[in-house]
């Protein structure tokens, strides 16, 4: 997970194989592989990841065939827009029928609509949303795992509850379990995407780095996401070299006063020229925000929207903010959950095409329901964690984080039964 679904190669030219299943075809580069057509793969975030034996491919697409269509078929009917899903408000549904049409909103219209308070237009909001996630990407849902090897961190971020003053217990992987951890995700969970976290400044040195991501490739057909944070560009080049092809760096808020009042020592320039020279080098980024930040507007919030865009971003993590007792922030309010969809909603429209949108874990322990309400408002990928249990609620980046007592078991069976009940597919085979 992200479970994908065995694709078979139909050609190979330049690095780049076609590939398909059950009639769709997509590329994804096959650096890692060896393919001629005829074989068939697992790829992930457009990179293959994979080549399996003809048997055990045919074996998962005899058992997929049936359920494919059938929650491609449920989706399908939830996410359609009937005669209902019509404003009386003319400006509302002008942006709306627009959206529809790949008509991003101005970032007039994504103010209008994150300041709309009665509860029909924001569900309409969402609804539409919702149709254009399936238009675009149809029911597919990425689904990472997520390994938190490290809680050591120098900054001093002013929301975080693993900031350098923030007097947590702190703990750092070795690598044996690493592996093992990584191990269990890949082999008995059947992941195929992987994003290794930790604070800044790990306690590991960069060599040390390099060599966990170098390590699990050698062992296991996965898709490496680093996030250590800003570990300069001469670190993005190593880990790029060892294996790993995505970055998941947030840069909180796009509003440069706040970024440095919230980031001491820290500057937003810094960190977004980690992310362009991380996309330059063919890193896959995933990127983001956070919703109801002290002191952030929703001007701001739009402008975050429009700069993960202009970062190419892979996915979209926006997530809200939790209020933690050891920061200078402990006093202020979490945003309401229809602020946060608001956002997500908002996301979709505005990268309707392209983007993949996370339900964070922040969102999760914010509301129950976070994942099913997030993947009908636009939303259409998931994290589970796999850090192993002893070392899961030491990553207290804000108070009792979602799933931090589940096994990864536990962990699984919920998200495929969540996600089924929604007519989404645990698939992701990459860009077009």
């Amino acid at each position: 997970m992200c479970y994908t679904i065995p694709a078979i190669v139909e050609g190979v030219h330049k690095g780049k194989a076609t590939i398909s299943y059950f009639g769709e075809r997509k590329e994804a580069i096959c650096e890692f592989v060896h393919l001629s057509p005829g074989d068939y793969v697992y790829a992930q975030g457009g990179y293959v990841v994979e080549k399996i034996s003809p048997v055990q491919a045919q074996k998962t697409l005899k058992a997929w065939k049936d359920v494919f269509f059938e929650l491609r078929k449920i989706d399908a009917v939830s996410a359609a827009l009937d005669s209902s899903d019509i404003s009386s408000n003319r400006i509302l549904q002008g942006i709306l029928e627009r959206a529809r049409k790949n008509i991003i909103p101005s970032k007039e219209e994504a103010l209008y609509l994150l300041n709309l308070e009665d509860a029909q237009s924001r569900l309409l909001v969402r609804r539409s949303a919702n149709y254009l996630r399936q238009q675009y990407h149809n029911n597919s849902c990425c689904v990472h795992g997520i390994l938190e090897i490290s809680n050591i961190c120098a900054r001093d971020c002013g929301y975080c509850g693993i900031s350098s003053s923030s007097g947590a217990v702190r703990y750092r992987m070795s690598l044996d379990e690493i592996i093992a951890a990584a191990g269990e995700a890949i082999n008995k969970f059947g992941f195929k995407s992987l994003v290794l976290q930790s604070g800044e400044e790990c306690g590991y040195s960069l060599d040390e780095l390099v060599n966990i991501v170098a390590s699990i490739k050698k062992k296991f057909p996965v898709l490496i996401f680093i996030s250590f944070g800003e570990i300069g560009i001469k670190g993005l080049k190593q880990l790029y070299a060892a294996g790993s092809r995505g970055l998941l760096l947030r840069f909180e808020t796009s509003n440069p006063a706040l970024y440095k009042k919230l980031h001491p020592g820290c500057n937003l320039d810094s960190r977004l020229d980690h992310l362009r020279a991380a996309y330059e080098m063919g890193y896959l980024i995933i990127t983001g925000g956070l919703i109801g930040l002290p002191g952030a507007t929703k001007e701001d919030l739009v402008n975050d929207i429009i700069l993960t865009s202009s970062l190419h971003a892979e996915m979209f993590s926006f997530g809200p903010f939790l209020p933690h007792p050891s920061t200078l922030l402990a006093a202020f309010p979490a945003p309401a959950e229809q602020d946060v969809l608001g956002v997500l909603s908002l996301a979709r429209l505005m990268c309707a095409e392209k983007a993949k949108i996370l339900v964070t874990t922040a969102y999760e322990t914010l509301s129950s329901s976070a994942r099913q309400n997030g993947l009908i408002a636009g939303g259409n990928s998931i994290m589970v964690n796999v850090t192993p249990l002893k070392y899961r609620s030491l990553y207290n980046i804000y108070p009792h984080r979602a799933h931090e007592d589940e096994t990864l078991a536990q962990q699984v069976r919920q998200a495929l039964a969540m996600l089924k009940s929604l007519g989404r597919g645990p698939t992701d085979l990459g860009s077009n």
